[in-house]
């Protein structure tokens, strides 16, 4: 087994054991942003899968276009529509929701009928398969940048927001932006033609922004705990 194929493996475990904690905590408490960053984490994992699939047995090019279409290009824009709903609000959520699915919808369109412009390789990452130009490599590229800047700055927000009232979501937010760097690392040199680290990228992103999550959330259990002793104590 080679170290790409390992390194997806242990991600895709990963990735698909966050995906699980995502959708359970859904269902628990159904909420906009848990289905938007269950769906993006369930995106990843797909991709980590079509990876590992890909660089142990051959790829095939349906194989190939659902690792860059969920791993490249749409997973990070719907983790960014899920703090989009958290930190701003639904009716900033549903807009983005509205763009993202323009873009979802013309990105799929092209990932899964833009021809390659060589033949697939028989090991290794696959890179610089589709041409530049308007095709899956541009909004690879752009769902990246988008989606990246988005939870990078919408991460920070919150960061200074409770940067003196809870240290644990400031750290869980600093985590997601590690993930986030991590990710877009990746995807960004797949899109460019770069291969070289992706699979490290997605283990990388998927153990920052997990933890990320965890630690943020148990913050925010925290916080919501407090405010009604805080809100008695004001009344007194």
């Amino acid at each position: 087994m080679s170290v790409d194929s390992a390194l997806a493996l242990i991600a895709g475990v990963a990735a698909t054991s966050f995906a699980l904690d995502l959708w359970r905590d859904y269902r628990r408490r159904p909420r906009p942003h848990i289905a938007a960053y269950g769906t993006g984490v369930t995106m990843f994992a797909a991709a980590t899968w079509s990876l590992f699939l890909g660089v142990t047995f051959g790829w095939a090019g349906p194989l190939y276009r659902t690792f860059f279409l969920l791993g490249a290009v749409l997973n990070i824009p719907f983790l960014a529509l899920g703090s989009m709903f958290l930190v701003v609000g639904r009716r900033s959520g549903h807009v983005m929701t509205v763009l993202l699915g323009a873009l979802a919808a013309i990105s799929t369109t092209l990932t899964l009928t833009v021809s390659f412009q060589r033949s697939l390789p028989t090991g290794g990452i696959p890179h610089d398969m589709f041409a530049t130009g308007f095709g899956p490599r541009l909004f690879a590229i752009i769902g990246g940048a988008m989606g990246s800047t988005i939870l990078i700055v919408l991460a920070l927000v919150s960061v200074f927001r409770f940067w003196h009232r809870n240290r644990k979501i400031v750290w869980g937010n600093l985590l997601i932006v590690a993930g986030t760097f991590a990710a877009a690392w990746g995807g960004t040199g797949l899109a460019l033609g770069e291969a070289s680290g992706f699979a490290l990228s997605l283990l990388l992103a998927v153990t920052f922004i997990w933890a990320g999550y965890r630690v943020a959330s148990g913050g925010r259990r925290v916080t919501r705990s407090d405010e009604p002793a805080r809100s008695a104590v004001q009344a007194g």
